[in-house]
């Protein structure tokens, strides 16, 4: 439980169903961990108390499950370090891949509980056939989550409802209404949770120390001007930049070898084909063959057409039909077969050819 409305009406929903429940949220970080003064409230306390008087409201048990230490080793320094090595990071699949379906799961089967249930929109199916599980896309297209999903294994599909994963939000907001829930109307949460202001150049500056400068260039070698330190960059970045020219020019490329941020057109924006490792599949345990798919490689982008092939190693190359805007070292590509995931990994290189 969040305390947000969508675990809070997950809650309910599993109620009315019949099954035996008791609420948790984890407690991910300290305010030391985000940079916040010892004397100010964290922000997430709040959410905990909502999770709290929810469960309350309910007639269930809550517990709070330490999970901070984990946090700080597998989210906050791994994003840390991504940025820090020319990536951009997705620290919301890393805290599902280790927080909460390992150590969350974990925790929950020690206390002899058989599932786990989130506030996800999701669906999970089992296929017969071939004695797996499945995970498809929300119906909600503006909220599925999926995507940052591909990375659950069967073991722990198996183990996890998600009981909203159907609904829209409305739905939803109109359930935790009828049911008089205290976060009806709470807005979703937008930023990312250990960085409250949103600020993420601030708070690696902070954990890693300041960041050099370095020459903004051109694909053609051309100095336009001076960068601040690579972290404040994304691929694909178009304001912000601090240079003018004449036609609108686009992050291409962060080169760490000179500290070099690489600009581009319009037209030299995309990447051809993509290297991923740390591959997950959730349809067959192995890839054997190349097959023809979708990918999407960003939260909320719409998956394009591509072809994705094994390589010896156990990493994937997937290969786009065009040319495929913002792909990013570090980020997640996500495989697709309709509405459903067929897998995805960590993206280690991008090439345009």
């Amino acid at each position: 439980m969040s305390g947000g409305v969508d675990s809070s009406v997950a809650v309910k929903l599993l109620l009315d169903m019949g099954y035996d429940c008791a609420g948790a949220t984890m407690r991910l970080y300290t305010n030391e961990d985000i940079g916040l003064d010892k004397a100010k409230t964290c922000c997430s306390l709040n959410d905990v108390e909502d999770a709290r008087f929810v469960a309350f409201k309910l007639g269930i048990d809550f517990h709070v499950f330490n999970f901070s230490t984990d946090f700080r080793e597998k989210v906050i320094n791994h994003f840390i370090d991504t940025y820090l090595n020319g990536g951009t990071p997705n620290p919301c699949i890393e805290c599902n891949k280790h927080l909460k379906f390992e150590k969350f799961l974990e925790r929950a089967r020690l206390l002899d509980y058989n599932y786990i249930a989130t506030g996800h929109y999701v669906k999970r199916e089992f296929d017969k056939k071939t004695g797996r599980w499945n995970l498809k896309r929300s119906p909600d297209v503006n909220k599925d989550q999926s995507y940052v999903l591909y990375s659950m294994t069967q073991d722990q599909i198996a183990h996890t409802l998600f009981p909203v994963g159907e609904l829209s939000k409305d739905k939803i907001r109109q359930i935790a209404e009828q049911n008089s829930l205290i976060n009806a109307d709470k807005p979703d949460s937008q930023d990312i949770c250990f960085i409250p202001d949103g600020d993420y150049a601030k708070f690696i500056t902070e954990n890693s120390g300041e960041q050099p400068e370095g020459d903004i260039i051109l694909t053609d070698g051309t100095k336009l001007g001076r960068h601040k330190g690579l972290i404040h960059y994304t691929i694909g970045q178009r304001k912000g930049i601090g240079v003018s020219y004449s036609e609108p020019l686009f992050v291409i490329d962060k080169n760490l070898s000179d500290n070099t941020l690489i600009l581009g057109t319009k037209d030299e924006q995309g990447c051809t084909s993509l290297i991923a490792d740390d591959v997950n599949f959730i349809p067959f345990e192995k890839l054997a063959e190349p097959f023809e798919c979708t990918a999407q490689t960003r939260y909320h982008q719409k998956d394009v057409p591509c072809t994705v092939s094994p390589l010896d190693d156990g990493r994937i190359k997937v290969v786009f039909n065009t040319k495929h805007k913002a792909v990013s070292v570090g980020q997640a590509v996500v495989l697709y077969d309709g509405d459903y995931i067929v897998g995805g990994g960590t993206i280690a290189e991008a090439f345009n050819d």
